[in-house]
């Protein structure tokens, strides 16, 4: 009996250990920052220029801006979970070809901004680039919230909580416990994740034009999720999947998400 008892608690602590490493662990599962600071002229990047953002709890964030020619709008950018400013480096130079401007923000703990990601930390430090941006002298409805991946939750609550002229979702998810549901089916994720980020449950606030772009081909965020989000969205609204695409080459390898946002952007102007 007492042999029994004694497996039985050694099963239950493992059961407790397969549970909680999880969860106290569980951010450095959703966020995989690359903390390097880097100027944008390292990088060739003309036109673009480093900006400072203090938050109201002391933290400091490193965001890119590029203004925009004349006529043209701005993309309020929010990135993926992985890397930094410096991977967007390419699509920065495509989206300044096109004559956008562009400001990008770095999540706290990435390329140089200080602090931890979290779902809160991340959303509120985008209201403040917003801020930011009409102190540039952007207009709001000059204003394209743009979200790439982790950050198209992030861009869908500036959408419904501020005026912008459209939304634009790369690589969208109906919530991160899904996407975790998915990667991780043997641990309740639903039941532990603290930063949910659950698009699905507000893209149907949002008021504006939006455009869905996701690849038929990404393994990491299902395209049925994009066509979810697309589905839930209100009009107008437009889902382009390209067929070649992955999650992260839509703008590399002849993808041409670019020529998709560039018709998108123009229909909206006219």
């Amino acid at each position: 009996m007492w042999f029994l008892l004694k497996i039985a608690f050694a099963a239950l602590c493992g059961c407790l250990l397969f549970v909680l490493v999880p969860y106290f662990g569980q951010r450095k599962l959703i966020y995989f920052p690359d903390r390097t600071r880097v100027l944008p002229t390292e990088l060739g990047l003309v036109g673009v220029e480093e900006r400072i953002l203090k938050t109201p709890d002391g933290e400091r964030l490193v965001a890119w801006y590029a203004k925009a020619k004349p006529g043209e709008p701005t993309l309020l950018y929010f990135h993926g979970n992985g890397g930094g400013l410096a991977e967007r480096a390419e699509r920065i130079r495509q989206f300044r070809r096109e004559g956008w401007g562009v400001y990008m923000m770095a999540y706290r703990g990435y390329a140089g901004s200080t602090g931890r990601p979290t779902e809160v930390a991340n959303v509120a430090d985008a209201r403040l680039a917003y801020g930011a941006l009409l102190l540039e002298g952007v207009a709001p409805e000059a204003t394209i919230a743009y979200g790439e991946s982790l950050g198209t939750n992030v861009a869908a609550r500036i959408a419904v909580e501020r005026r912008v002229g459209g939304l634009i979702l790369e690589a969208p998810y109906t919530s991160i416990a899904k996407v975790g549901g998915q990667t991780y089916p043997y641990l309740p994720v639903d039941l532990l994740l603290i930063d949910r980020y659950e698009t699905d449950k507000i893209i149907a606030q949002v008021k504006v034009p939006i455009l869905v772009i996701h690849g038929a081909r990404d393994r990491t965020v299902p395209v049925a999720m994009g066509r979810e989000i697309a589905s839930l969205a209100n009009e107008p609204k437009q889902l382009v999947v390209l067929p070649n695409g992955g999650h992260n080459n839509l703008y590399l390898d002849g993808n041409e998400a670019i020529v998709v946002v560039r018709d998108w952007l123009r229909a909206l102007a006219r």
